[in-house]
C-alpha cells in the first residue's frame, strides 16, 4: 500500500470488492427512500395546492430538494455503475484499474450540473452559496442526499399530519356549530338577542378562517418537538381549534339549560326516537347480516332476528300526546320508563347484531391463523413440504368456500398446525432429493 494517489492510498482488490458492495446496498437504500418520499401523500397533496406563508416558502426549498436530490442520486448511479464496468474488465484488476477505482471511489470524481432554479432554492449543505455544479466524493454525496432527504421528509411529514388532523376535526367541530346553531333557532337563542347567538356566529368565523389558514399554510400550526431529530418530530398546534371547542361547548351548555326550562319533554322526546331509530337500524342490519352469514357458513347454528318491540312505539305516541295536551304528571313517569326500555332495547339489538355475526368472526380468525402459520414455515424454509403445501389446500378450500363448515375448517386449520409444529421442532436433515411425502403409505 505504499503507492498513492491524491485520494489517498490505492485500494486493493478485496477494498474495492468491499466497497461496491456497502455502495450498492446504499445506492438500493436512497432509491427506496426517493421512490417512497415520491409517492408520499403529504408530497402529492403540497404539489398541488395553493399554498401561503411559511408552507410556501419552505415547499419551494423542499422542491428544489427533491430534484436536486435525483439529480445527486443519478449522479451516485453512474459512478456506480462506472466503477462496476472498471471491476468487471478483468478478474484480476490491473494497477492502473486498481488506481482508476481509488479515485472514482475515495476521490472527488462526481460532478453534479443542476439546474439554476434547484440550486438557488435548495439548501446547500454547510449553509454556503449555492453553484450550479459541484463536485463530491461518493461519501460525501451520500451525506448531502441524506441531508437533502431528510429535510425535504420533514417538510413533507409536518404539512401530511396537520392536514390529517386539523381540518377533519375542524369539519366535524363546524358540524356539531350547525346542529347547536339549529337547536339555539328552535329556542329562539338568535344573534343580537342572546349572547349565545353572538357567541355562535363568533365561532362560526372563526372556524371558517381557521380551516382556509390550514388547508393553505400546514406548517403555521406545526410545533416542532424540541430536540427531536427524527423527520416529522412534532404535532398539530391545536390551541385555536381547542378555544372554540371549548367556546361551542359553553355556549351548548347554556342552550341545554334553556332547554332544560322550556322544552324538557320535547327534548327527551326526540332522544327516545332516536334511541328507537337505532335499535331498528341496528335490527334490520342484523336481519341482514344473518342472510349473508346463512349463504356463506355452514353447520353453524344462527339465533334469529327479531322485529322491533309495537308497544314502544305506541307508547312514545301517547307520551307525544300528553305533552301536546300539557298532561305532565302522566308524561314524567311514563317518559322515565321508556328511557330505559329504549336503551334495553338498543342494547339487545346490538347484542343480537353480535350474536349473528359471530360466525364471520371466527372464520376471518381462523384464515388469519392459517395465513400467519403459512407465513412462518415460509419464513424456516419449509413452505414446499408435500404434506403441509395439501394440508393448507385443504384448509384454504373449505375456508374461502360457500358455504364453509366451520367445525370442519377449524379441525383443517388445527391439522395444518400441528403438521408445521411438528416440521419445526424436528431436527433438520439435509435433503439428498426433491420434496418427501410424509404421510406415510395409507396417505
Amino acid at each position: 500500500m505504499g503507492v498513492t494517489d491524491p485520494a489517498g492510498p490505492v485500494m486493493d482488490r478485496d477494498e474495492v470488492d468491499r466497497a461496491l458492495v456497502r455502495l450498492g446496498a446504499e445506492h438500493e437504500a436512497i432509491e427506496t427512500s426517493l421512490l417512497a418520499l415520491q409517492d408520499h401523500a403529504g408530497r402529492r397533496l403540497l404539489e398541488g395546492a395553493e399554498l401561503t406563508g411559511l408552507t410556501k416558502e419552505r415547499w419551494q426549498t423542499a422542491e428544489a430538494s427533491i430534484s436536486l436530490l435525483w439529480a445527486y442520486f443519478d449522479a451516485y448511479s453512474d459512478a456506480l455503475r462506472s466503477a462496476r464496468d472498471i471491476r468487471a474488465r478483468r478478474r484480476w484488476s490491473s494497477r492502473e484499474d486498481l488506481l482508476e477505482l481509488t479515485e472514482l471511489l475515495r476521490g472527488e470524481s462526481v460532478t453534479v450540473a443542476g439546474s439554476a432554479t434547484a440550486t438557488a432554492n435548495a439548501p446547500t449543505l454547510h449553509g454556503g452559496p449555492s453553484k450550479l455544479s459541484e463536485r463530491f466524493s461518493l461519501v460525501t454525496l451520500v451525506d448531502r442526499m441524506n441531508e437533502l432527504y431528510a429535510n425535504s421528509l420533514d417538510m413533507v411529514v409536518a404539512a401530511d399530519a396537520v392536514w390529517s388532523a386539523l381540518p377533519a376535526r375542524i369539519d366535524l367541530l363546524a358540524a356539531e356549530l350547525q346542529r347547536t346553531r339549529r337547536l339555539a333557532h328552535s329556542v329562539g337563542v338568535r344573534p343580537g338577542e342572546h349572547h349565545a347567538g353572538d357567541d355562535l356566529e363568533r365561532i362560526t368565523r372563526t372556524l371558517t378562517t381557521l380551516r382556509e389558514q390550514v388547508v393553505s399554510d400546514p406548517l403555521a400550526f406545526w410545533v416542532p418537538t424540541p430536540g427531536s431529530s427524527a423527520p416529522g418530530g412534532g404535532k398539530p398546534d391545536t390551541t385555536v381549534y381547542d378555544r372554540e371547542a371549548r367556546a361551542l361547548e359553553d355556549v351548548r351548555r347554556e342552550i341545554d339549560a334553556v332547554l332544560t326550562v322550556r322544552q324538557d319533554a320535547e327534548a327527551r322526546l326526540v332522544r327516545l326516537r332516536d334511541v328507537l331509530s337505532r335499535a331498528d337500524r341496528t335490527l334490520a342490519e342484523a336481519r341482514i347480516a344473518r342472510g349473508e352469514v346463512l349463504a356463506k357458513i355452514a353447520a353453524t347454528e344462527v339465533p334469529v332476528v327479531g322485529g322491533p318491540p309495537t308497544v314502544l312505539q305506541e307508547q312514545l305516541a301517547t307520551a307525544a300526546e300528553y305533552r301536546r295536551h300539557a298532561q305532565w304528571h302522566r308524561l314524567s313517569p311514563l317518559l322515565e320508563s321508556l328511557e330505559q326500555k329504549a336503551e334495553d332495547e338498543l342494547l339487545r339489538a346490538r347484542e343480537s347484531l353480535s350474536a349473528v355475526t359471530a360466525p364471520l368472526a371466527v372464520r376471518a380468525e381462523l384464515r388469519g391463523r392459517l395465513d400467519a402459520y403459512k407465513a412462518k414455515v415460509a419464513r424456516h424454509g419449509l413452505a414446499e413440504d408435500s404434506l403441509l403445501v395439501e394440508r393448507y389446500d385443504a384448509a384454504r378450500r373449505m375456508l374461502w368456500s360457500a358455504p364453509c363448515d366451520l367445525r370442519v375448517a377449524e379441525q383443517a386449520v388445527l391439522r395444518y398446525q400441528h403438521a408445521a409444529a411438528e416440521l419445526l421442532a424436528a431436527p433438520r436433515v439435509p435433503e439428498t432429493g426433491g420434496p418427501q411425502d410424509r404421510r406415510g403409505p395409507g396417505a
